[in-house]
């Protein structure tokens, strides 16, 4: 795997209120959310991961204890808004890194997406990148480091990270995805049940 110097920030400090249960727990590909999407951000070229907890904390605490790479972070704050979250993973970031990989619990990844978005940010030199899939913009999101000063003064009010696409001043990358798998998000209990159905065809790599 090549070197990135990349850290993933994992947003996981959600209520889940449409859902019903926390989605992070939720049963996927033979472990949970939480795990499955942490593995991927670790197998597709992130050095560590910051999984940002907020009101399950202490359900999601034993499966990111004793874990190579792994950074808990807490967010108090998470009932004022996701902004919130990404800057407490923010925060925890380590120096020296190149890149910054975005992602949330409810959207599952294969490794190879991440791989794959990391590597053209990288190769293209770009400060933001992000997949897309018939013109709909989709996640990871890779920030270049130099852009935590922006990232950490995001506001709820203006989109979080929706107003970083718009700074005309942003070098920003798009790539295009023949599989929908980009725009995959899991928020209720129906939206669960299809990805679970259609998940393992999704995820098929079509490089």
């Amino acid at each position: 795997m090549p070197e990135y110097n990349a850290v993933g920030i994992l947003l996981a400090a959600g209520e889940s209120s449409r859902m019903g249960k926390p989605k992070a727990l939720l049963p996927w590909r033979g472990t949970t959310l939480l795990e499955y999407q942490m593995n991927s951000l670790q197998q597709g070229g992130c050095d560590s991961v910051v999984v940002v907890t907020g009101k399950y904390d202490a359900e999601m605490a034993p499966l990111l204890e004793d874990r190579p790479g792994i950074i808990r972070a807490y967010n108090p704050k998470f009932l004022e808004g996701k902004t919130t979250s990404i800057k407490a993973g923010i925060w925890e970031l380590p120096d020296g890194i190149h890149s910054i990989v975005l992602l949330a619990v409810d959207q599952p990844r294969p490794a190879w997406v991440i791989e794959k978005v990391l590597r053209l940010h990288t190769d293209f030199g770009a400060e933001l990148t992000s997949p897309g899939f018939e013109g709909h913009g989709g996640h990871p999101l890779i920030f270049d480091t130099q852009l935590r000063p922006e990232l950490l003064a995001i506001k709820e009010e203006t989109q979080g990270v929706r107003e970083m696409f718009r700074k005309p001043d942003v070098n920003h990358h798009r790539i295009k995805f023949d599989s929908a798998i980009v725009r995959l998000d899991i928020n209720t209990p129906e939206a669960y049940e299809k990805a679970l159905s259609t998940y393992a065809e999704l995820a098929k790599s079509k490089r």
